[in-house]
């Protein structure tokens, strides 16, 4: 799940790594187990072309599986946020994959944002906010949003306590 070792610079080491919460498979579940019970009943049902509709019933079944099931698990599993003790990464994409880095120098600010659902699963978004052009960057569901919000905000501390010179 970390960043791979061969994409970390000379004495940078991982202080966190993981992915967005289980929270984001909510959806992608319940499509599954509503697209296997409905296919599941309409199998069931009498008719004299039974296997056209069982063909185009469970070809649509496995259409609305591999879309809304099985595409977003992948880009959930090979989604990733990254914090070492220079950088904070991010890695998506299950066929090409996209990467970015912000250096710890560059974030101004770290906060949180928590909704009802979001306290209640443990999660929350991560909000970063550098000195580029793009400002802000929201992580999305990241599993025990304060711990990690108060470990970036740590190292951003001990970066700029050595940068002082004290």
């Amino acid at each position: 799940m970390a960043i791979n070792p061969k994409l970390l610079n000379e004495g940078e080491h991982v202080v966190w790594s993981t992915r967005t919460h289980a929270k984001a498979l909510l959806l992608p579940a319940l499509v599954l187990i509503v697209a296997a019970g409905l296919g599941g009943y309409l199998s069931s049902l009498p008719d004299d072309n039974k296997k056209i509709w069982l063909s185009l019933i469970w070809g649509i079944a496995l259409v609305v599986v591999l879309v809304y099931s099985v595409w977003p698990f992948l880009n959930w599993l090979t989604a990733t946020y990254t914090v070492t003790n220079r950088r904070l990464t991010t890695h998506k994409g299950v066929i090409s994959r996209t990467g970015h880095d912000i250096p710890l120098s560059r974030i101004s600010d770290v906060s949180y944002e928590k909704g009802l659902l979001d306290r209640i699963l443990g999660c929350g978004t991560l909000v970063v906010s550098d000195a580029s052009e793009q400002g802000r960057v929201q992580l999305p569901d990241v599993p025990q949003v304060e711990k990690r919000q108060l470990a970036l905000s740590d190292l951003l501390f001990q970066g700029s306590k050595h940068d002082d010179g004290s």
